[in-house]
């Protein structure tokens, strides 16, 4: 693995990694196991924050041993954030993402009757991870948020067969991303709107090698744009959205500040909820080098 990274590293190339210790984890899921305890409502427990760092730790570590960057995906707790943010104060490549369930959601909805449903790797933390991520999303240490969309159904995610060693990882979170995070961040002032842009666009153009193709508004670059109108509500409704999921971790929060319109390459795609892209208009697009936010 340290080959391959550093290798990806000297050709212009990010590696992305999931940090979580799998001796760790292997050994907190079997502990519960043999305890009697390795439901559902047991998935925090399974999946420790010292599994969490451990790895960050490692990546950091590799990360300084190759000099090639790393990215390290859907961060959840403040303990891996500061082993992130001492190598970046070093002047390392360590670039960090986290996803909407860290900033809304609490390992108490787990213990909820059909908690299952919010189960996701790593799992969510508590409520000063919470503030953790809010904080990294303002300051720079956390450069980006990923929907991580996995858009199971909810008798799949609560299937009582499942235990934390064989549950099923993941929420549908692709049409809630970008106006949760304006209606909780920007309006509340948590970020600004320009941090906004650089969270949502230009800086997973950069860190992925599309800009400036991609991520700004400019002369020859893809006219890409969100129109999203702050004063918009919506209830939010798993159940009626384009996502294969017939649920949503979030229904029935209202959210202001939702999309009306998508310009794909100056092309109206969605509008008002409804997509309207001619099938087949999607391009490959040829990665360039990582570039920092």
């Amino acid at each position: 693995m340290i080959t391959a990274i550093r290798t990806a590293g000297q050709l212009g190339m990010l590696t992305l990694l999931h940090c979580e210790d799998a001796a760790l984890v292997r050994f907190a899921g079997e502990q519960l196991m043999a305890a009697g305890r390795g439901g559902l409502a047991s998935w925090a427990e399974s999946r420790p924050v010292h599994a969490e760092r451990a790895a960050v730790d490692r990546a950091v570590a590799i990360c300084e041993a190759t000099g090639s960057p790393v990215y390290i995906v859907h961060l959840s707790s403040q303990s891996a954030l500061d082993s992130a943010r001492r190598a970046q104060a070093r002047g390392l490549p360590v670039f960090v993402e986290t996803r909407p369930l860290y900033l809304y959601l609490t390992s108490a909805a787990l213990r909820e009757q059909d908690g299952g449903k919010y189960i996701g790797a790593p799992p969510l933390r508590e409520s000063a991870d919470v503030a953790a991520m809010w904080s990294g999303l303002a300051d720079g240490s956390v450069h980006t948020l990923g929907s991580d969309h996995a858009p199971w159904s909810l008798r799949d995610k609560i299937d009582g067969t499942l235990d934390v060693t064989t549950a099923r990882q993941g929420v549908a979170d692709l049409e809630t991303i970008m106006p949760m995070l304006f209606s909780a961040g920007v309006r509340t002032g948590r970020i600004s709107p320009a941090r906004f842009v650089e969270l949502t666009s230009t800086n997973p153009a950069r860190l992925f090698g599309l800009y400036p193709r991609k991520g700004t508004i400019a002369v020859g670059s893809d006219a890409d744009l969100v129109v999203l109108d702050p004063q918009l509500s919506r209830t939010i409704d798993g159940s009626s959205m384009q996502s294969n999921a017939d649920y949503s971790v979030y229904d029935g929060r209202e959210v202001h500040g939702w999309p009306r319109f998508t310009v794909s390459r100056g092309d109206v795609v969605l509008a008002d909820g409804e997509v309207v892209a001619e099938p087949g208009r999607g391009r490959l697009l040829r990665q360039g080098p990582t570039a920092a936010p």
